[in-house]
């Protein structure tokens, strides 16, 4: 089990609502914290790792289940 210091519970929200929901959480955060993101969002995934290329925080780990994703990105 990762380590993080926020969670954020995305479910029921379709893009581009959770990569927003992401981006606000992480500007509270400091440099090496960990934010827990669920999101049922289907395309989440696409949106998450465009927006970690483009910015250089790292998704360190994305778990798939039936119904929903749960990523943990690491701010850079």
């Amino acid at each position: 089990m990762i380590e993080f210091n926020l969670e954020v519970d995305a479910s029921g929200l379709t893009c581009p609502l959770p990569l927003l929901r992401l981006k606000k959480a992480l500007m509270d955060m400091a440099s090496g914290d960990v934010v827990k993101v669920i999101a049922t969002d289907p395309a989440a995934h696409l949106d998450f790792g465009v927006y970690a290329d483009q910015t250089g925080h790292q998704i360190i780990q994305l778990i798939r289940e039936s119904n929903k994703q749960v990523f943990y990105f690491k701010k850079k």
